[in-house]
């Protein structure tokens, strides 16, 4: 097999990156529907990603969340399936993911008949059978709904022209690298297909499938990789275990808007959002114990306003992604420093401004460190009039907000009151 290097960075385009879709080689077809939908200046990510997509290469883009990743990969794959044909195939991590691509490609490809299949858990089979048999143009599956559907041979990838891996990072996360290399095994080779790989962090494993399985990949970094967003503003509070409850509560009736919490496992989900609604906060919450239907219910209610807090686990917020997030709050630290990244990007995207604000037990220090090593910045720790103060232990290094007030950026606020002040509410 030949060897399948990266290209360098910046070899992507000889030329500046497109201002408009309009300059792009995109199909006239395309253009109209992007024009109708609104589309008309690309982000970052799509003005390198999509020229890259069309003119055939491999690719892989480092982008965080909410930057229009699915647009940057939908197109190339779209007029690609439509010139020469073949079939497209989206690997992802979670099933919420799956359908919000699924819609997204749908907004796109469907006044031009496009017809998509989506192969996820918790759904149920034969219905996904009959969508296959129905020969879809492009795929839409977790790794492991794909492999329940080759074992039944309800399925052949031989006519796969165009492989994407989005959120690949994640997808190795959750344990997902021996399906992934069994697909792997199952789709024509390299030479014979285009792959497209997005990821938020550039971990070995990614290194390792862009090695022997990718041609040539041009690397897109609009991000340096495991950075956070410029947009999202990030503080750090050191509670003990018996005040986090307290702490979420206070914070949410000083901010207003949307805000999503993430807990660390699917009881703990369970139990802040049952004492939120003790509290009296609109809430509900998304995670592994839920069956599909009750985590399209939360989501769009978080969507809609109904539900102001979503309380989430790592696995199933990979498939949120909603405007206009104005808060996140980490009730407990990641296990994996990496998912701290993808934690807070749920908000300040699309150049809005957004927080995140992180609970830290004293005893946590070394997840702070690797936090801070991931994101190769120091988490500001702010403290709370109300609660006892205390210190990390084990030599993390969270810097002291500037002004030592509420607020890791010297206690600024946006609108008028950021701080305390008078105990007033913040605004956005």
């Amino acid at each position: 097999m030949p060897e399948h290097d990266m290209h360098d960075p910046t070899a992507h385009a000889a030329n500046e990156d497109p201002t408009t879709f309009e300059e792009m080689d995109i199909s006239p077809k395309l253009k109209a529907i992007l024009a109708e939908k609104g589309f008309t200046t690309p982000t970052p990510i799509q003005a390198q990603a999509i020229p890259s997509g069309l003119s055939g290469t491999d690719m892989i883009g480092i982008a965080q969340t909410g930057t229009g990743k699915t647009l940057a990969f939908s197109i190339p794959t779209i007029q690609r399936i439509g010139k020469d044909g073949g079939k497209g195939l989206i690997l992802l991590p979670t099933r919420e993911l799956a359908l919000q691509v699924d819609e997204e490609l749908q907004k796109i490809g469907g006044k031009i008949g496009l017809r998509t299949a989506v192969l996820i858990g918790g759904a149920n089979m034969g219905r996904q059978k009959d969508m296959i048999r129905k020969n879809p143009h492009i795929i839409i599956a977790t790794p492991g709904r794909l492999i329940d559907h080759l074992e039944q041979r309800s399925i052949k990838l031989d006519s796969v022209s165009v492989l994407v891996f989005d959120e690949a990072d994640r997808m190795l996360d959750m344990g997902f690298a021996p399906q992934i290399n069994r697909i792997l095994e199952m789709v024509p080779s390299p030479e014979q297909r285009q792959t497209l790989l997005f990821s938020a962090t550039m971990p070995e494993e990614i290194t390792r499938i862009a090695e022997t399985h990718m041609r040539l990949p041009v690397r897109i970094e609009i991000a340096r990789a495991g950075t956070t967003s410029e947009n999202v503003e990030q503080e750090l509070y050191v509670v003990a275990k018996t005040d986090k409850q307290q702490l979420l509560e206070e914070l949410l009736r000083e901010y207003q808007g949307s805000v999503l919490v993430f807990s660390r496992t699917k009881h703990g989900a369970k139990r802040i959002n049952r004492k939120l609604r003790d509290a009296g906060f609109t809430s509900d919450e998304i995670h592994g114990n839920r069956t599909l239907g009750q985590r399209k219910s939360a989501l769009s209610g978080f969507k809609s306003g109904k539900y102001r807090v979503l309380v989430a686990t790592d696995i199933a917020a990979r498939g949120i992604d909603v405007k206009g997030i104005e808060l996140v709050i980490n009730f407990d630290l990641p296990t994996q420093a990496e998912d701290y990244v993808h934690r807070i990007g749920r908000t300040g995207r699309a150049g809005h401004e957004g927080r995140a604000i992180s609970f830290a037990m004293p005893d946590e220090g070394k997840e702070v460190m690797a936090i801070q090593r991931v994101t190769q910045a120091e988490l500001p720790i702010t403290e709370h009039p109300t609660l006892p103060k205390h210190h990390l232990h084990r030599g993390a290094r969270g810097s002291k907000g500037r002004g030592g007030g509420r607020g890791g950026r010297g206690g600024r606020n946006r609108g008028g009151g950021r701080g305390r002040s008078g105990g007033g509410r913040r605004r956005w």
